[in-house]
């Protein structure tokens, strides 16, 4: 039988869309070096390594976010143990929107993610940085 998908994923970014702060490519630029944001890459490895990311980026899987977040986990980062505002970004701003809400209901805060991902940085120029 098949399945009956009764929330899609259009409904599922737009209920994260309007929670999350969504921030502009401009002010992403303005504030990827300031030590108060840490960038947070969820694109797998192999987009990583092909295009590179964000300077100064922290790259977790998308597949891992709550793991690291958690202290109690086994897996836990110290990135996500800082007074800081976290900024994901993904490719396109979908995984990002996603991840974004997850890591607030997990009470990670304050959290963002960037309008239109690492597609939208690169069309803007922003500098780069090559991922080996």
């Amino acid at each position: 039988m098949a399945q009956t998908i009764t929330k899609g994923i259009k409904a599922l970014l737009a209920e994260a869309n309007a929670i999350v702060t969504t921030m502009s490519i401009d002010d992403a630029q303005k504030l990827h070096n300031n030590e108060d944001y840490v960038f947070v890459d969820l694109r797998d490895f192999r987009e990583l390594k092909r295009e590179g990311k964000v300077p100064g980026a922290f790259s977790c899987p998308r597949g891992m976010l709550e793991f690291w977040i958690d202290p109690e986990s086994p897996y836990h980062k110290d990135v996500f143990d800082q007074d800081k505002t976290y900024v994901f970004y993904c490719a396109s701003a979908w995984r990002s929107a996603l991840s974004a809400r997850t890591a607030m209901e997990m009470g990670l805060a304050p959290v963002a993610h960037i309008e239109g991902g690492f597609s939208a940085w690169k069309k803007a120029e922003a500098p780069i940085e090559p991922v080996e």
